[in-house]
């Protein structure tokens, strides 16, 4: 069976990382990826990102919490200085709750 190593789940944590912020700062006039709703964008974008930090950085499940909070909070805060993006606490919100989801999938992954 083929595993993916730890260097594999970093690398493309980085690559998603990434998606993530230009999807997030991209022009609203741009059209972008959607699940139909903004809050689930957040909910989908943060469990994935969390799952493959999880599998990156195992071990490390509270660095890896308070950096996904601080990646979504950074977000929110580019967002505000775009002028045509808005800041929202729903958002961060909705990362919260992607993020915790992310960590339950990820942590009863690993243990089983």
């Amino acid at each position: 069976m083929f595993r993916l190593a730890t260097s594999h789940f970093r690398l493309l944590f980085a690559v998603c990382a990434l998606v993530v912020l230009i999807l997030a700062l991209l022009p609203p006039s741009v059209p972008e990826p959607t699940t139909g709703w903004d809050k689930s964008n957040h909910l989908l974008a943060f469990g994935v990102l969390t799952m493959l930090g999880a599998r990156g950085w195992p071990g490390r499940p509270w660095r890896l919490l308070v950096g996904m909070i601080a990646y979504g909070g950074l977000i929110e805060l580019l967002q505000s200085m775009t002028g045509y993006r808005d800041a929202s606490w729903l958002d961060l919100v909705a990362d919260a709750c992607g993020i915790a989801i992310g960590m339950l999938f990820s942590y009863r992954a690993i243990r089983v």
